[in-house]
């Protein structure tokens, strides 16, 4: 009997669900402002992510391939080191753009061709930078405007909560505190997509500064290297020693 009884009464007890479900289908139908908004949210922190982890992978390989370069520096020729770069990398697109460089300055005199040279380097230089800096004007977009975009989906949210419960005639806390705060989900997630993403521009940003020093110093070495037919090569580290051949076996009589 007494289960019973309990039982009727938690069957009789209002279910009030509250939750990011309920402001975007409120009672099975369709929000469309709420639910544009939240698939614009979604959109942008996807997008965010994919872009971290791209430009990541991106400016990693760039930084590997730099610790080759001591290899290329040992060449006979700098003909002869750029086959020892990986093709389609940003240290061969620079080696390769500065011999090209060379050949046309040959039409030149000594100033105009040295110019024609430094302007070829800076070209390329700024070019793989520009790719280096491709999607994070994406994620200084997302961190800017992605508090506000949940803000709105709050703003519309509260005004339809308001509108209800004007038309139930009640103001208790439990028609209010319900409504506004699903709304207040909306600017939630406006933070949680926007904190990501800047996050993600200013550690991206780093370290394509820390690149770009890298690709100066390789370019202006590459420079002096032309200019001077090859006489001119940045220090290098010594190389490794060979390691001494194991000594032979006595041969036992």
């Amino acid at each position: 009997m007494l289960i019973e009884t309990l039982a009727a009464a938690a069957s009789a007890a209002p279910q009030n669900k509250f939750g990011i479900a309920e402001v975007l289908f409120p009672g099975g139908k369709p929000a469309w402002i709420p639910l544009t908004t939240f698939t614009i949210l979604v959109i942008m922190s996807v997008g965010s992510f994919f872009i971290l982890f791209t430009k990541w992978a991106e400016q990693a390989k760039i930084i590997k391939q730099y610790a080759t370069l001591a290899g290329f520096w040992r060449a006979p020729s700098m003909r002869d080191g750029a086959t020892k770069l990986e093709k389609n990398s940003a240290w061969r697109q620079i080696v390769d753009d500065g011999l090209s460089a060379e050949e046309a300055s040959t039409k030149m005199d000594e100033s105009e061709g040295h110019d024609w040279m430094h302007g070829s380097l800076a070209r390329s230089e700024n070019s793989i930078n520009s790719k280096l800096a491709g999607g994070l004007p994406f994620l200084a977009t997302v961190g800017a405007t992605a508090p506000f975009i949940g803000l709105f989906g709050t703003v519309v949210g509260i005004y339809g909560a308001l509108i209800n419960i004007g038309i139930a005639g009640s103001a208790s806390i439990d028609k209010v505190a319900g409504p506004v705060g699903e709304a207040l989900i909306m600017t939630a997630l406006g933070l949680l997509v926007a904190v990501p993403a800047v996050l993600a521009y200013n550690y991206l940003q780093a370290r394509n500064k820390r690149i770009a020093e890298l690709l100066t110093g390789f370019s202006t070495d590459v420079l002096a290297n032309l200019a001077s037919k090859g006489a001119v090569k940045p220090a290098l580290p010594a190389a490794p020693a060979a390691k001494p051949a194991p000594a032979a076996a006595p041969i036992k009589k």
